[in-house]
């Protein structure tokens, strides 16, 4: 029904303007009486061998929705409803921010991908909290947390332990964004000795906390096989929890999208299938070279239940989706979780 009916209906309008359509829609019908039981009945799929204890946390199962869909905490309760095990909001900035100029978010059809520029829009981190407080669902929440537009590098560190303090209470990992490309020079926090910094402040102010939550950390998949020794060196010095990986690419590889249209659209990060193949790599990498394996959350390029579990037998603990989401529906958490529940 969602490839045939649904999804053609969607694409008649921009993708920015779709999702909202979409939100609202989901947000109507678990409004409806009966609505949330039902769309649980169709797409959740409950089965022992799902669940998984990762970083300290129990998730009935290991399929999350990617940081991005829910920026600001907004729709928890209505994507419980359709079988997610995890769902991470987010990038939350201390302030309120528009983001970058629409258009800013293109689809690329023939390679069931998306091109993104969005810049960090939300609506504030004070504002994500307000929302948190009020979501009845237990599912496990991560907040995705970032930085301002206007605030420099240096300073960088600043915003995100604001995120961290105000999101501690709420949510039960997070995920330290440095790799969006569509911040400026923001993928600078990815050089070692910045990183190092940034994450060593987060770190301090978790282990000053009673109870400390997982800190992950989300990297590019543009990194090169040295800047991913210097995050596994990284990561075990500091003691995160783990890292999620990978964000979007700036790569234009091989694409099945005209190269016209490609050039049009311009500058983003690209997500879909095109990403597939070099996130798994990026997974298989960190797992082979870390001498103290850690969790790692695989994410990019997930559509179908094969790339779910080549990314679990690469070395991925959990996986989210994203573009495959808007791509083949929520129909497809369900057909993964089957899949997964029969290889155990």
């Amino acid at each position: 029904m969602y490839k045939f009916f649904i999804r053609p209906l969607l694409f008649l309008f921009s993708p920015e303007r779709a999702h909202h359509i979409a939100t609202a829609a989901l947000r109507a019908v678990c409004r409806f009486p009966g609505g949330a039981a039902l769309l649980r009945a169709i797409f959740h799929f409950e089965n022992k061998n799902l669940a998984r204890e990762v970083f300290g946390i129990k998730f009935k199962n290991p399929i999350g929705l990617a940081a991005g869909f829910d920026k600001d905490a907004e729709f928890i309760d209505e994507f419980e409803t359709l079988g997610f095990g995890f769902i991470e909001v987010g990038t939350l900035t201390p302030k309120a921010q528009p983001g970058n100029p629409s258009p800013r978010l293109f689809r690329l059809k023939k390679d069931r991908a998306l091109i993104n520029r969005m810049g960090f829009n939300n609506k504030g981190v004070g504002n994500a909290v307000k929302n948190l407080k009020k979501r009845r669902s237990k599912i496990i929440v991560g907040g995705n947390i970032g930085k301002n537009k206007v605030t420099p590098n240096e300073e960088a560190f600043h915003d995100y332990e604001m995120c961290f303090e105000a999101l501690f209470d709420y949510v039960d990992y997070f995920a330290v964004n440095v790799s969006s490309p569509n911040t400026p020079n923001l993928r600078e926090l990815q050089e070692k000795e910045p990183l190092k910094h940034l994450l060593g402040r987060l770190q301090k102010r978790n282990e000053a906390k009673n109870h400390q939550k997982p800190i992950l950390l989300k990297i590019a998949p543009d990194l090169t096989n040295e800047q991913l020794d210097d995050i596994i060196e990284i990561v075990e010095e500091l003691g995160l929890s783990g890292v999620i990986a990978t964000n979007t690419t700036i790569a234009r590889g091989e694409l099945s999208t005209n190269d016209e249209i490609i050039e049009k659209i311009g500058n983003g990060g690209l997500s879909g299938k095109p990403l597939c193949d070099r996130s798994t790599e990026v997974i298989r990498y960190l797992k082979k070279n870390a001498k103290n394996p850690f969790p790692i959350i695989g994410v990019g390029g997930i559509s179908t239940p094969k790339d779910a579990i080549e990314k679990l037998h690469a070395g991925a603990s959990l996986v989210q989706v994203y573009t495959g989401f808007i791509y083949e529906g929520p129909g497809l958490i369900k057909r993964i979780n089957k899949i997964l529940a029969n290889e155990q």
